[in-house]
């Protein structure tokens, strides 16, 4: 949902373009027609640091292939993100299958498990935008929710379907957007039957969200599957075992004014390599270890043979 990432604060429609105008690293010239080699790309992401991670792995291959890239990292959630994609402000950013889809598609209920279905349908929907998504990765990040292990066994909670009897004595945290979202609140009531004696809104997988939940102040709060800290900070990841939650396999998304058969043939490439066991260990580096963004991204493309 995200969605890591994929959700955030929503802000007002003025603000938001506000922003996007505004954001620094930007090129004037990314919004022009489809490069060449030598041509100008901008890339852009949400506002939480696997984002950043992954448009900083598409941005220095591209770069690594004579684009001169710029970034506008951090915009904020995908509100404001589809805003600039669509202004041309940026060219391309980090997608997740499902999440995307139902953004697109107006919360129509299309994704499934299917990443490569989920691709199809969500072009259907971005085409006449002038949009692309290009070739899902392996590489899978879904919304979960976990509770302390004290509550968990406090509550005998392995999984999801455990909360349908016991919601009326717990408190959900997330983001805002969580009440409205399909794969939030009004999904565990729907698939699950849970209904929760409140919903605190927080942050989007961050440090409100952990706080809250070590302090009790929520018992149930919406984490990422590809979070490098969650066994590091006591956190139980409830199974979702009626399939709430849809395959998000990371993917581009990007303007078909710079889709060039290059640009895709580079990032298609890059997505083939990067799986899941990749991702929390990038993850684990910047939010964990403190590395920078582009340093994480530039080790493993150099690993994977993308940067020689």
């Amino acid at each position: 949902m995200n969605s890591k990432r994929k959700f955030g604060p929503i802000l007002a429609a003025m603000a938001a373009i506000a922003f996007v105008a505004s954001a620094c690293g930007g090129s004037s010239s990314a919004a022009g027609g489809s490069p060449s080699p030598t041509g100008s790309i901008t890339v852009g992401g949400f506002n939480f640091p696997e984002s950043s991670i992954l448009a900083e792995i598409y941005g220095q291959a591209l770069a690594h292939h004579g684009y001169n890239v710029t970034y506008k990292l951090n915009l904020g959630n995908r509100e404001i993100v589809s805003k600039a994609i669509e202004a041309g402000s940026i060219d391309i950013y980090p997608g997740y299958a499902a999440t995307d889809l139902e953004f697109y598609n107006n919360k129509a209920g299309e994704a499934s498990g299917d990443p490569n279905a989920n691709q199809t349908k969500l072009n259907t929907h971005l085409s006449p935008l002038s949009m692309v998504a290009l070739t899902p990765s392996p590489a899978n990040d879904q919304n979960a929710f976990a509770m302390t292990k004290a509550n968990a066994d406090k509550y005998h909670a392995t999984k999801l379907s455990d909360l349908a009897t016991i919601g009326d004595q717990l408190t959900l945290g997330g983001p805002s957007e969580c009440p409205t979202r399909p794969f939030c609140q009004p999904g565990l009531k729907s698939t699950y039957g849970i209904n929760f004696k409140a919903f605190k809104s927080l942050d989007a997988d961050g440090p409100l969200t952990r706080a809250a939940l070590t302090n009790n102040s929520i018992q149930v709060g919406l984490v990422f599957s590809s979070d490098a800290d969650l066994t590091q900070l006591g956190l139980v990841v409830l199974q979702d075992d009626k399939h709430l939650q849809n395959a998000d396999n990371i993917l581009p998304i990007a303007r078909t004014a710079v889709a060039s058969s290059v640009v895709k043939d580079i990032l298609n490439r890059v997505d083939a390599k990067l799986i899941t066991t990749d991702l929390v260990d990038m993850n684990k580096q910047v939010g964990i270890d403190h590395m920078d963004a582009d340093v994480a991204a530039k080790a493993w493309l150099q690993k994977n043979g993308f940067l020689g």
